[in-house]
C-alpha cells in the first residue's frame, strides 16, 4: 500500500526529501539550546562572567535564528508536497475512474468514488504531511534529546528507558482498538454521501411528493451513525492525553526529587550535577516526551488515514473488467451486428442471467425496433454492442469480427447511445452537441439538430445555440434534452445508432418526423430503437421482441403480428387506446 501510494508523489519528491532534510537541522539546533543554557546558567550567571554571558548568548540566538530558518523552509517544502501528493492522487484517482466499465463502477458505487476523491484523500494528505515534518521531526528530536541527556546525566536519563516503554505500549492498544471504529466511519461516509446525492438528485421529486421530513429522518440516522461510531473512536484516542501527562508529571518528579538530591549531595563537586545541568534535563524531559507527544498524534493520524488509505489504494489498484487485446483491431468495418448463443449477467454469475441464449443477425443499415414489457433486458442488451459489458457466454460481433477483438475506443466511437436517462451537461447548447465530434461545424451542428427536431426550439431561444443548459439540462423540458442527446448522438456519424426509449417523452409526430430523418439521412446506418409504442417500430426491418430475457419474435411487423402472441397482444392494447383516445 505505501509503495502504491509513494508513486503518485513524482515531481513532489524534490519538496519530500527536503521537507525532512530541514527538520533534522531543526531538530540539532533545538537540542543544543539546553546545552547552551545550561552553560549560561553555570559558566556565565552563576560565576558572574559577563564575558561568558555575551558569548553564550549570542550563541544561543544564533541557535535560534537556524532553528527558525530550518523551520520555515521544511513547512514551506512540506505544505509544497502535501498538495502536490494530493493533487496526484486525485488525478490518477479520477483518470483510473474513466478507466473502469460499468461493472468496475457498479462494484464501488458512485457515492463511494466520491468520497475517496474528497475526504479520503484529505485524511491521507494530511497524514502525509504530517509524516514528513512530525514523523521525522519526532523521532531525531527523541533521540538527539536522549542522547543529550544522556551526556548531561546518565544516572537521571535512565528515568526515560523506564517511562518510553509503557508509554509505547499504551499508544498501541489505543491504536489498536481506534483503528476497526475509524474503518466503519468512512464505510458510513459513503452511505451518507449516497443519501446527499440522492436527495439533491430527486429534489423535485422529493418536494412533490411532500417527502422533505422523510429525507431528514434519512439523513439523521445517517448522520447520527457517524457520530456514535467517531464518539466511541474518540473516546478511545482520548485516552491518549492524560497517558502523555501521566509520563510527563513522571519524569518532572523524578527529575526534581532525584537532581535536587544529586545537587545538594555533590555540592557542585566533580561527578554531581550543577543548577544549569538540572534545568537542561527539565528541558530535554519536554523535548522527550513532546516528541513523543507528536508521536502518538501521528499515530492517532494514521489510525485515521491508515483506512482513508486502504479505500484510495482499492481505487487505483482496481483493474477494468474490460480490456484491449493484445493486437487491437483499429476500424469497424461496417454496422452488422450478430448475436450468436450469447447470455449476460451483470454480476457475471451464469446461474443469474438476465438474458439468454439469444441468436440475432441484423444486416449493415438495417432498422431494428426491440420492444419487451419492464425488465426484459431491452437495454441490457444493446449496451453489449459497444462493449459497455462484456457477454457472460457465446459471443457478440460487430462488423464480422468479436467485439473483444476491437479497440474498445475505436468500437465505442463507430456506436452512439441515446440513454434512456437523457445526460446533458452544464455549458452551451454547442458545447454539448460537441461532446459526439469536439471539431464538428457550426453546419453540422445545424443539420444533426434539424434530422432530431431540435433546430426549431434552439432557435427560439434568445441566445440560440449558444444557449447555456444547466446542470442535467435543467432549463429545458424532457422531449427537448431528448432531441438534443439524439442530436449529439447523430454528430458521431456512427455505422451503430442506439435510441433506448429516447422518443419516449416526444409527441407521436415529432418521434415520426425523426424517424422518417433517420431513414433518408443516414440509411447506411445501423439503428437499434427501444420503444414502448408499437408505432415507433412497426415500420422498421426487423423486430426484436424481449420476454423474461429471451428473444420471443424476430421478423417484421406483419410477421409478429400473424406469429407472436406477446407483440399481438401489446399492438391490440395500443390500438384500442388510441381508439378510446380518439374518441
Amino acid at each position: 500500500m505505501i509503495k502504491r501510494l509513494a508513486g503518485c508523489i513524482r515531481e513532489y519528491r524534490r519538496d519530500s526529501i527536503l521537507a525532512p532534510a530541514y527538520i533534522v537541522g531543526e531538530g540539532a539546533m533545538e537540542v543544543l539550546i539546553p546545552m547552551l543554557m545550561a552553560r549560561l546558567i553555570d559558566q556565565g550567571i552563576d560565576r558572574g562572567s559577563m564575558t561568558a554571558i555575551w558569548q553564550i548568548g549570542l550563541l544561543l540566538a544564533a541557535c535560534c535564528l537556524v532553528s527558525l530558518s530550518f523551520g520555515i523552509l521544511a513547512g514551506t517544502h512540506a505544505a509544497r508536497a502535501s498538495a502536490g501528493f494530493a493533487k496526484n492522487l486525485r488525478h490518477d484517482m479520477y483518470y483510473k475512474v474513466q478507466e473502469y466499465s460499468f461493472a468496475n463502477i457498479d462494484k464501488f458505487s458512485t457515492a463511494s468514488i466520491v468520497t475517496r476523491l474528497t475526504t479520503d484523500v484529505t485524511n491521507v494528505q494530511n497524514a502525509f504531511q504530517m509524516i514528513i515534518r512530525m514523523a521525522v521531526r519526532a523521532p531525531i528530536l527523541l533521540v538527539f534529546a536522549l542522547f543529550m541527556s544522556f551526556m548531561v546525566n546518565s544516572r537521571l536519563a535512565v528515568i526515560y528507558l523506564c517511562v518510553i516503554p509503557a508509554l509505547a505500549i499504551g499508544l498501541f492498544l489505543i491504536m489498536s482498538h481506534a483503528h476497526p471504529l475509524f474503518e466503519r466511519v468512512f464505510k458510513t461516509y459513503d452511505r451518507l454521501n449516497m443519501v446527499v446525492q440522492e436527495n439533491l438528485h430527486g429534489i423535485r421529486v422529493v418536494k412533490s411528493f411532500v417527502r422533505e421530513e422523510h429525507e431528514k429522518e434519512k439523513f439523521g440516522q445517517v448522520s447520527e451513525s457517524i457520530y456514535r461510531d467517531f464518539k466511541k473512536a474518540e473516546r478511545i484516542v482520548a485516552f491518549n492525553m492524560p497517558l502523555m501527562q501521566i509520563s510527563v508529571y513522571t519524569c518532572m518528579l523524578l527529575l526534581s526529587w532525584i537532581g535536587a538530591r544529586l545537587i545538594v549531595g555533590s555540592g557542585g563537586s566533580a561527578g554531581g550535577m550543577t543548577t544549569g545541568q538540572l534545568m537542561s534535563m527539565f528541558s530535554y524531559t519536554m523535548q522527550i516526551l513532546m516528541s513523543l507527544m507528536m508521536i502518538s498524534n501521528i499515530f492517532v493520524m494514521l489510525i485515521i488515514s491508515r483506512a482513508s488509505a486502504e479505500r484510495i489504494v482499492e481505487i487505483l489498484d482496481e483493474e477494468s473488467s474490460l480490456k484491449n487485446p493484445p493486437e487491437p483491431v483499429m476500424e469497424v468495418a461496417d454496422g452488422s451486428v450478430t448475436f450468436k448463443d450469447v447470455s449476460f449477467s451483470y454480476k457475471g454469475d451464469k446461474n443469474k442471467l438476465c438474458l439468454m441464449d439469444i441468436d440475432l443477425k441484423i444486416r449493415s443499415g438495417e432498422t431494428v425496433g426491440i420492444i419487451g414489457g419492464t425488465g426484459s433486458s431491452k437495454s441490457s442488451l444493446v449496451q453489449l454492442i459497444p462493449r459497455l459489458y462484456d457477454v457472460t457466454k457465446g459471443q457478440l460481433f460487430v462488423g464480422g469480427l468479436d467485439v473483444r477483438d476491437y479497440d474498445i475506443e475505436t468500437l465505442r466511437n463507430q456506436v452512439a447511445m441515446v440513454l434512456q436517462k437523457n445526460v446533458l451537461f452544464s455549458g452551451t447548447i454547442k458545447e454539448n452537441l460537441r461532446w459526439g465530434n469536439p471539431d464538428a461545424t457550426e453546419e453540422e451542428m445545424i443539420h444533426a439538430c434539424r434530422l432530431s427536431q431540435a433546430d426549431g426550439f434552439i432557435r427560439e431561444f434568445p441566445e440560440g445555440y449558444d444557449t447555456y443548459m444547466e446542470q442535467g439540462g435543467a432549463n429545458v423540458s424532457g422531449g427537448q434534452r431528448q432531441r438534443l442527446c439524439i442530436a449529439r448522438a447523430l454528430l458521431k456519424k456512427p455505422k451503430i445508432l442506439i435510441l433506448d426509449d429516447s422518443t419516449s417523452a416526444v409527441d407521436t409526430a415529432t418521434d415520426a418526423l425523426i424517424r422518417k430523418a433517420f431513414r433518408e439521412e443516414i440509411p447506411e446506418t445501423t439503428k437499434f430503437i427501444i420503444a414502448q409504442r408499437i408505432s415507433s417500430v412497426e415500420e422498421a426491418d426487423k423486430i426484436i421482441v424481449l420476454d423474461g430475457g429471451r428473444v420471443s419474435g424476430f421478423g417484421t411487423h406483419e410477421e409478429l403480428l400473424e406469429g407472436n402472441e406477446i407483440y399481438r397482444e401489446v399492438y391490440e392494447s395500443q390500438m384500442k387506446g388510441g381508439e378510446k383516445d380518439g374518441k
